[in-house]
């Protein structure tokens, strides 16, 4: 198990709305994040993870866009985007498996319309949980063997 970063923000989509909320922590269960109106939905697709480097190579270009704005349940200082499905990342309590680089939505345009192929490649990733538990801000990111 090698350190590979932090955790640094949280957010959950609410039920009813589009409304995103940053959270100081919150508990996941094999159907997802338990306050994010799409727990249970889809448990291939049900964590989002983003890294920082998005939003810098966003900056680089001239797009200013406030964290959050990718649609991102975890925001972490490490560029997962290469790994592949089935590949663990460990947070917190929770164990997370990578289960498929998220697509490009219109939401993307709706921001900057360079922003979806600026960010082809570099958007996010899912993945489902293992082991539930608690992640919280700052919490340790470990990548699995």
């Amino acid at each position: 198990m090698e350190n590979v970063g932090k955790v640094i923000n949280l957010f959950i989509s609410v039920q009813g709305s589009s409304t995103r909320l940053e959270k100081e922590s919150f508990e996941l269960d094999p159907k997802g994040i338990i306050e994010d109106k799409y727990y249970d939905k889809n448990i291939h697709r049900s964590v989002l993870i983003t890294s920082k480097e998005s939003y810098d190579l966003a900056n680089e270009h001239d797009i200013q866009i406030p964290v959050g704005a990718l649609g991102e349940n975890i925001l972490i200082e490490y560029n997962p985007y290469h790994l592949n499905a089935g590949d663990q990342l460990q947070m917190g309590e929770v164990l997370l498996q990578i289960s498929q680089n998220c697509t490009i939505c219109d939401h993307l345009s709706s921001i900057n319309k360079n922003l979806p192929t600026l960010l082809k490649e570099d958007r996010g990733i899912f993945a489902r949980v293992i082991e539930g538990g608690v992640i919280k801000k700052g919490d340790g990111v470990y990548l699995l063997d």
